[in-house]
Formats: structure tokens, sequence, C-alpha cells
């Protein structure tokens, strides 16, 4: 009798031991940076993105709440807003995600509506694009479409993985590809997205 009571305790505790330790890990495993399971999977209301360069910053939004902030990397000239094709700056101004690629070589990718209205007149202005292509990025951005991505302004800026440890880009916003992950699953086109110096 003794003995089965001594097997039935210790079978309980044993039992209680393996649950703890379930438990411990199952919270360690699902923590993604500092998040819990429930958090993981990102549901926004109303996404919002702010980029902050001189923090390195990237903050996440949702009905106006922050939810989540990521460090990235930037452009190899990272001080000032982009000018033209091949300055290797990350832009600054308002913008919208216009194209999710999963196929990208930067792991995933979440285009920019660059260039913007601001850097249209200002490279109109500046005899880097024609009124013909000023109108035709123009129309674009007023259809929440990709602008054209071939003209002296530059283009094919994305916020992309592959690593957020130095400034390396060509202009791009780069996360690590854990938080690209994160931030792809949650993002919708048309995403709003502000750069700030």
């Amino acid at each position: 009798m003794e003995l089965a009571i001594f097997e039935s305790r210790r079978f309980f505790l044993l039992r209680s031991l393996q649950a703890i330790a379930a438990s411990v890990l199952y919270r360690r495993s699902a923590s993604v940076n500092g998040l819990t399971a429930v958090q993981a999977k990102l549901r926004l209301l109303e996404p919002a993105i702010i980029v902050i360069k001189s923090k390195r910053v990237l903050e996440l939004y949702s009905s106006g709440r922050l939810i989540k902030k990521y460090r990235v990397g930037l452009g190899l000239s990272p001080e000032e807003d982009k000018v033209r094709a091949g300055d290797r700056r990350t832009p600054e101004g308002e913008f919208y995600i216009c194209l999710k690629n999963p196929r990208s070589q930067f792991y995933l990718s979440l285009q920019l509506s660059y260039p913007n209205a601001k850097h249209a007149a200002r490279g109109l202005r500046d005899g880097l694009i024609t009124p013909e292509q000023y109108h035709q990025t123009l129309n674009a951005l007023n259809r929440k479409r990709v602008p054209p991505q071939n003209t002296r302004l530059g283009g094919e800026l994305f916020i992309h993985g592959n690593g957020s440890q130095n400034d390396w880009t060509w202009g791009c916003v780069a996360l690590d590809d854990g938080d690209m992950r994160e931030l792809y699953d949650a993002i919708s086109i048309g995403t709003p997205v502000t750069i700030k110096h």
C-alpha cells in the first residue's frame, strides 16, 4: 500500500515538473523580441509605419497606437534626403506600401512609393525628370500605384530583410529577417509610411 502511494506521489511530482518545464519552454519559444505568443502574430487596425532615420528605428502603429519598434539599417549615405538615382540615400517624406515581394533577393520586401510628389516636383524643377514623367508620377500616386521607377530620381526602394546591423543598402530600410517576416505578414499594400530624419 505504501509503495502504491509512493509511486502515485512520484508520478504526480514528475507530471508537475514536466508541465512546468513545458510551460517555460513554450514561453521562451513563443517570445519574439519580447512578444508573447498572443502578440507574435500581429493583427493591426489602420496600420502605419514611421521610420526615424537618426534613431535607426522603425515604429509600427495600429490605430495610432505604437505596437512595436524594430532596429533598422539605412542607405550607405543615410544622413540626407534622397535626390537622385545612385546617391544611396534613404528618402524622407510620406509614402505608402505599393508592392509586396515574397521572392525578394533580400528575404522579403515591401516597396515604398518613391518618388513621392515632393521628390517629383523637386526633380522637375532641377531637370532630373521631364514634365511627362512628373505627370506620370502624380497619376500613379493619385491611384495608389507604383510610381515610375526608371527615371533619374531613382526607384525600387524597399523595406526588406537581410540585416539591420549597419547602414549598407542603396537607399532602402533593412530589418533583421525575423522582424521582416513579422512586418511583412502584418502589413498590406496601401499602408502609409513616414520616413523622418
